[in-house]
């Protein structure tokens, strides 16, 4: 599979899906002018490597803010990973949020409320590096 890899911006979040690798990633700040159009070919990348998986799968969010339309499509990526969770693959996902960011811990929690996959949450220090 092709690899996804983006630089973010101060509107839109780094992006990495790296099969080969086992790395996948969202990490920054998201709010896209046109959120569709940012991430409808991460959508579609997570279900063409939903036809083939690795033996586990890690999906990491680091985010440090998303507004109301990001917070919509990332309800639809964990959704992907919950179907290919539900088809028989291994996924977790590992949320990571800033110590002073306890909206962003609190928004993984209700993204797990809402979504079959196991969360893990991850406290990180400002360089992103897991206490």
């Amino acid at each position: 599979m092709e690899v996804i890899n983006i630089k973010g911006t101060d509107d839109t979040p780094s992006v990495t899906m790296d099969k080969d690798n086992g790395v996948f990633l969202i990490q920054g700040r998201s709010l896209p002018e046109d959120v569709t159009l940012f991430y409808q070919p991460i959508l579609d990348w997570i279900t063409e490597y939903g036809n083939q998986t690795n033996d586990h799968t890690d999906m990491t969010f680091k985010l440090e803010y998303f507004n109301t339309a990001s917070s919509k499509v990332l309800l639809d990526v964990l959704l992907k990973f919950e179907e290919i969770k539900n088809n028989g693959s291994d996924v977790t996902v590992k949320w990571c949020y800033r110590e002073d960011e306890e909206d962003i811990k609190e928004a993984g929690e209700e993204y797990e409320d809402i979504v079959e996959v196991p969360f893990e949450y991850c406290e990180c220090d400002e360089d992103w590096n897991i206490k």
